[in-house]
């Protein structure tokens, strides 16, 4: 019997999904949640072998609690299940040791294949998302560049990130400036949704 955690915080699709997999002999679901800081405390709890989880949860994002959740209990693999099917987020998941990566709008049957897949030990990634990932360009920026982006992206002016990380404000404001060029964006917030999209930051 492969125990399932389920992670998802639109109940109508929780509660459907707990009942699609209810109809399958051979899996069974032992915990569900609707934030993503309740995940490792279930999976303690109730020791599945598989957590399929949404990437976009309160509290906290499915990919961090998968990271979470390899260092706690790293037997129990994890499945995301994400409407989000940015190259980006398979990066992030790859390094959070994901074991499996699917689309919602995926069929039904192929979702219970892919948890029986990952349980086995095997590797799941949806083919669509996985062209994707290749298609996406190398990183253009440079490690300043992209961790001046970073942090415009988490709300710091120009000014700040001078401070902080040492620099000059016009310093800050070219690496601003290249960062919008070279991704072909129309604002630094532009450019960090981009940069982030991508997993560059």
């Amino acid at each position: 019997m492969i125990r399932v955690l389920v992670a998802e915080d639109v109940r109508m699709l929780r509660e459907a999904l707990v009942a699609l997999l209810g109809f399958e002999e051979d899996i069974e679901v032992v915990a569900e949640v609707d934030t993503g800081d309740a995940i490792v405390r279930a999976a303690l709890e109730h020791r599945p072998d598989v957590a399929v989880l949404d990437i976009e949860l309160p509290a906290l994002d499915g990919l961090s609690a998968a990271a979470l959740l390899h260092e706690r209990l790293p037997e129990c693999r994890v499945l995301i299940l994400t409407g989000l099917g940015r190259p980006g987020n398979l990066r992030r998941g790859v390094e959070a040791h994901v074991s499996g990566f699917m689309l919602k709008d995926s069929r039904p049957q192929d979702l219970v294949q892919a948890i029986r897949t990952v349980a086995a030990g095997g590797l799941v990634i949806d083919q669509q998302l996985a062209y994707a990932a290749l298609d996406v360009p190398g990183n253009p920026l440079t490690e300043r560049e992209a961790e001046v982006l970073r942090l415009t992206g988490e709300g710091a002016t120009p000014r700040d990130i001078a401070r902080d990380l040492y620099l000059s404000y016009g310093t800050v404001r070219n690496y601003l400036a290249s960062s919008v060029t070279k991704l072909n964006a129309r604002t630094r917030m532009d450019a960090v949704r981009i940069a982030t999209e991508a997993g560059w930051l």
